[in-house]
């Protein structure tokens, strides 16, 4: 089951002002980016948090693992009741967005002629 368009609108609204918020979608399924790093995924209508040292920290009690798909690194499972206080969440991603590296840049390859 893709995730809807309206839970990436939701979860991204709830993340206003955690930095440059934006959820690209890929597969039927969303990956959410803050500050240019991707920090969750949207799998199935549930939100999927990166771990980090930090973030299971700050997580506490609320820390549950999952699967966003098949074959899947564990990652930070939020539910609909951490999703809806959007301090809190934004307080995680924006941790999160702190432990995570920037993507490396590609290489242009150049013709050589």
């Amino acid at each position: 089951m893709a995730t809807k368009q309206s839970m990436a609108d939701y979860i991204t609204d709830q993340l206003a002002g955690a930095g440059d918020v934006y959820a690209r979608k890929m597969f039927g399924e969303y990956a959410l980016y803050c500050d240019g790093r991707v920090v969750s995924l949207i799998c199935d209508d549930t939100l999927f948090v990166k771990i980090t040292e930090s973030g299971k920290q700050f997580v506490g009690n609320f820390y549950e693992e999952g699967e966003p798909y098949k074959g899947a690194k564990p990652w930070m499972v939020i539910n609909g009741d951490r999703i809806e206080d959007h301090e809190w969440l934004r307080e995680l991603v924006r941790i999160t967005a702190d432990n995570v590296p920037l993507p490396k840049q590609k290489k242009i390859k150049r013709n050589e002629a």
